[in-house]
């Protein structure tokens, strides 16, 4: 059987527009780049013990998502503006500080493969502008609020 790469484009994120007890997941729509990274710390685990060879032990991990995409709106709704929720939920939360600028998010892929997660973020929000034939962009980046937590992935 050959292989095949996975398609970054597969990856789908949701943020909890509920509570904790009763969380009700939206999609955040319109994205065009997502990026995963988790940072390790390392400190020196080298003894006397290891015949001169080195050793490294990780102390910390920090996990983060950088994502962009374009900014949308309910077209059915041309005489006012309602905008994405998903997208909305991301720039009310990253408009605050403190109390409600941390929220619940899950991410995960939709072509069947088991990678999906869960956690609490931190929300930088950033975007708006951009040239005259353009369209209307949005770019955050979600930092990690402690441990991500394994999730039976909700497209599987």
């Amino acid at each position: 059987m050959a292989n095949q790469s996975l398609l970054a484009s597969a990856w789908a994120l949701d943020v909890n527009t509920g509570t904790s007890g009763a969380p009700t997941w939206t999609r955040v729509k319109g994205m065009t780049s997502f990026k995963e990274t988790i940072e390790s710390t390392v400190e020196d685990d080298s003894d006397f013990d290891s015949n001169g060879w080195g050793s490294d032990q990780v102390t910390q991990r920090k996990w983060r998502l950088e994502c962009e995409g374009k900014r949308k709106r309910d077209a059915a709704s041309p005489s006012s503006f309602v905008a994405d929720p998903g997208q909305q939920a991301i720039l009310d939360a990253g408009n605050l500080v403190g109390v409600g600028s941390t929220i619940e998010i899950r991410y995960y892929r939709r072509d069947g493969a088991p990678d999906a997660w869960q956690g609490l973020v931190s929300v930088q929000y950033g975007g708006g502008g951009g040239p005259t034939t353009g369209l209307e962009p949005f770019n955050f980046t979600l930092n990690g609020q402690g441990a991500r937590t394994a999730i039976t992935n909700p497209a599987a």
